[in-house]
């Protein structure tokens, strides 16, 4: 991908070339597969049904342009302008040793926070199998399956874990174009169409059209300090921020590539694909109420909100019949697809650092690593009810704005202006003069901070 490169090791060996995308539409697929996933299909809808519908999507459209798309371009920058991993590149930025020192352990808890993320992820992950596959036992009369993948049980959550575990290793140990590349062009593009052919279906449904009135005219009464926090740390999660994760990719960008509008079609595909899954969810909701299941508590708070897929969703498709089994099969299979793209992701910035770190080979690296991740989610299926929801807390709420904040700072305040002009030029000659150049740099370097810090401590 490049020829500058004789100070780090390669992910496959010293001796080889270092990988990358092998084309503009691979790498927006997988960066978007990365960002796209179950904070889009699950999460976003939920808080949307939670704080006011079309009031919180009208405040996460503001927070993905004004802080989720700027923080992506710092972050694909600092990848790309080393072409390293994430430590590495962070250390890139300056020749000063204390500031080499800090922006190492800014990186090192950058992929901490990654794995703690695929930790937990990986047990949701694995949940989405089980219900996806439960239809099927259903049909073919294994009730006692059934009722396993279903059941909530240490068992079953160890099991299908570490089948999401081992899919993902699978991948990520193939490198980047024959893995990563190569998935992503098939899985995305099956995830949108099952996301387009699921919102037709359940739009036509009776009760779809209460559902689509909530999602898109805002109640601006809603509008409060809270959601605006929700409506922040779900851009920053939906786009992977604040963890590495879109840094060790655009470490694989070409040079060639324009970064600022290649960030706007990551973040734009993104997040089309988290309004269509509001278009899905929240009319599917509305439908389940329809036939008779409760939604809503009487003080109007959303019931089950945080299990709303594995509760609410599978009662409505209970009563839809004989075609019921077959909407679940495809929903399910679509959170699934959703959710492997974005473990592929979190995978791949440990490995990568690992490999490059310690001159190993991938595959090695690959099973080492997810090894290691494998055993923390273990530790957390057996320990579930003290780990998991502080899992969670500690890596979303926290770490990623907190870390998403000091990458944008290292970048604009560590790395020489002229540096960071020359790396945007290489895909755009002309952007000195362009309007984006003029905002962006002191955009992030004393606006996204600031309002960072005041959403989050409000």
């Amino acid at each position: 991908m490049h020829n500058a490169q004789s100070d780090i090791a390669s992910p496959s060996s010293s001796n080889e070339e270092r990988q990358g995308f092998s084309s503009r539409i691979g790498f927006i697929l997988a960066a978007a597969g990365s960002a796209i996933g179950l904070g889009n299909i699950w999460g976003f809808p939920t808080q949307a049904a939670q704080n006011g519908g079309g009031a919180f999507l009208l405040i996460y459209l503001i927070m993905v342009f004004i802080l989720a798309y700027p923080m992506l371009v710092a972050e694909l920058t600092i990848g790309r302008l080393s072409q390293k991993n994430p430590i590495a590149a962070l250390r890139n930025l300056s020749d000063n040793p204390t500031a080499k020192n800090f922006a190492s352990l800014s990186g090192i808890l950058g992929v901490c926070a990654l794995s703690l993320i695929l930790s937990f992820y990986a047990i949701v992950a694995g949940w989405l199998v089980s219900f996806m596959l439960e239809p099927i036992f259903s049909l073919l009369g294994m009730n006692a399956i059934a009722d396993w993948l279903t059941g909530f049980s240490t068992s079953r959550n160890l099991v299908m874990m570490l089948v999401i575990m081992l899919l993902t290793i699978r991948v990520v140990q193939d490198g980047v174009s024959a893995g990563i590349e190569r998935w992503s062009k098939r899985l995305m593009p099956a995830l949108l169409i099952l996301l387009v052919l699921l919102s037709v279906y359940i739009l036509c449904q009776p009760g779809a059209m209460e559902g689509l009135e909530l999602y898109l005219i805002p109640n601006f009464s809603q509008i409060n300090a809270d959601l605006m926090v929700s409506a922040m740390g779900q851009a920053f999660f939906s786009l992977s921020l604040g963890v590495t994760g879109m840094m060790v990719y655009g470490s694989y960008l070409a040079k060639k590539e324009n970064l600022p509008a290649t960030a706007a079609m990551v973040a734009g595909l993104d997040t089309f694909v988290a309004i269509l899954a509001g278009l899905l969810i929240i009319p599917a909701m509305f439908v389940a109420q329809k036939n008779g299941v409760t939604i809503y508590a009487e003080d109007g708070s959303l019931l089950s909100s945080d299990t709303l897929v594995f509760t609410v969703l599978p009662a409505m498709f209970n009563t839809m019949g004989s075609v019921g089994p077959f909407i679940a099969i495809g929903f399910f299979t679509l959170l699934t697809i959703a959710a492997i793209t974005s473990t592929i992701s979190m995978l791949e910035s440990p490995v990568n650092m690992a490999c490059e770190q310690f001159n190993q080979p991938r595959k090695k690296m690959s099973w080492l690593t997810g090894g290691v991740i494998t055993l923390i989610s273990t530790i957390i299926v057996f320990n579930f009810g003290s780990l998991f929801g502080l899992v969670i807390t500690i890596t979303t709420v926290y770490a990623q704005p907190a870390l998403a904040m000091v990458f944008g700072l290292l970048l604009m305040w560590v790395l020489r202006r002229d540096r960071l002009l020359k790396e945007l030029q290489q895909g755009n000659p002309e952007i000195e003069s362009s309007l984006f150049w003029k905002i962006w740099p002191w955009y992030v370097k004393f606006i996204c901070p600031v309002m960072i810090l005041v959403v989050f401590f409000n």
